[in-house]
C-alpha cells in the first residue's frame, strides 16, 4: 500500500528545521534541537509546531510556530495562550511566531496581546511574518525549502517563470516532490487555473491532506451555515470547483445556480470533496 502523503506544517518545517528557526527568529547562532509535542490537553492543531532550540546568548528555549491561512482577530489572545501553555509544559522560555499565509485585508496586524482589568495588566509579544511581504528570493537563496510551496504568494512570486523555477527544485528532490500539489493550490490564488494545471501536477489525494485546503472548504461551509444564504453556499461551491477542477469546473456553475434548495446545494458542496472527476460530479448533481 502506498504511504500516505505528509504535507502538514510539521512536515514542512522538518525539511530544514535549523534554517527555518534561523529565519523566523532572526537569531543567527540558533541551533535546532528537536520538534516536540505541541498538544495541550484540550488543544491539538495541525498548524502549531513547537521546536526546541538553543543559542549561546539565550540558552535553551522553544520556538512556537503558528501558521495561519488567514489572519483572524482572535490571534493575539491565542498566541498569548499558546506561549503560556508551552512555557508551563516544558518549563522553558518561548519565542512565539505567527506566520500569516494569505492577505485578507489592509488591516494592521498587531505584534502583541495586551489587556488591562481591575488594575492588572497582561502582555504577550510575538513575531509576525506576513508571507505576502516576504521576498520570494529568500526561498531560493537562504535556502528555506519550507517556503517553496508558498512561492506564488510571496512578494515577487506571482510570475509563471518564478513558479517554474520553484517547480524545478521540487521535482529534483524526492522529499520535496509531494509539495508540488500544495504549490499548485496556492498558485491558483495568483495565476489562471488553466495555467496552473498546465504546468503542474494536480494530485487531489495529496492536496486533500493539506490543512490549508481543508480550511478553505471549512470556510465555505461555515459561511453558508452561519448566514444561511444561498449566495454564500454558491460562492463556496464556485471556489471549490475552481480549486479542484480549474476553469472547466466553473462551467457547471450555471446549472448549479438554478438549484434553489439549500440542502441540495450543501450536499453538492460536500460532494465536490469526494468525487474525482467532473463526470462523477455531474452524476452526483
Amino acid at each position: 500500500m502506498a504511504k500516505a502523503a505528509d504535507i502538514s506544517t510539521k512536515r514542512l518545517i522538518s525539511l530544514a528545521p535549523e534554517n527555518w528557526v534561523k529565519w523566523v527568529t532572526q537569531i543567527p547562532d540558533i541551533v535546532f534541537g528537536e520538534i516536540i509535542n505541541s498538544e495541550f490537553q484540550w488543544i491539538s492543531r495541525e498548524s502549531d509546531v513547537l521546536v526546541r532550540a538553543t543559542s549561546p546568548q539565550y540558552g535553551e528555549f522553544i520556538v512556537l510556530n503558528e501558521l495561519q491561512l488567514r489572519y483572524k482577530l482572535e490571534m493575539p489572545k491565542r498566541m498569548r495562550a499558546y506561549a503560556a501553555l508551552a512555557e508551563e509544559k516544558y518549563n522553558l522560555p518561548t519565542y512565539p511566531v505567527l506566520v500569516n499565509i494569505l492577505k485578507e485585508s489592509d488591516v494592521k496586524i498587531p505584534t502583541s496581546y495586551e489587556s488591562q482589568f481591575a488594575g492588572l495588566q497582561a502582555r504577550q509579544d510575538y513575531r509576525v511574518i506576513n508571507l505576502w511581504e516576504v521576498d520570494v528570493e529568500i526561498a531560493f537563496t537562504q535556502p528555506v525549502p519550507s517556503l517553496l510551496p508558498f512561492v506564488p504568494i510571496l512578494k515577487g512570486g506571482a510570475e509563471e517563470s518564478t513558479v517554474q523555477r520553484a517547480l524545478q527544485i521540487l521535482r529534483a528532490d524526492e522529499q520535496l516532490s509531494q509539495l508540488e500539489t500544495v504549490m499548485a493550490f496556492f498558485a491558483t490564488f495568483v495565476l489562471d487555473s488553466a495555467i496552473v494545471q498546465q504546468i503542474m501536477r494536480w494530485d487531489m489525494a495529496i492536496l486533500r491532506e493539506s490543512p490549508w485546503y481543508q480550511q478553505i472548504f471549512r470556510e465555505g461551509e461555515q459561511r453558508g451555515e452561519e448566514r444561511g444564504r444561498r449566495e454564500e453556499i454558491l460562492s463556496g461551491i464556485e471556489l471549490a470547483l475552481e480549486i479542484k477542477f480549474g476553469t472547466e469546473g466553473l462551467q457547471l456553475m450555471p446549472e448549479i445556480s438554478q438549484i434553489s434548495d439549500l440542502d441540495r446545494l450543501k450536499a453538492i458542496q460536500q460532494g465536490i470533496k469526494s468525487v474525482n472527476t467532473l463526470d462523477e460530479l455531474r452524476q452526483f448533481i
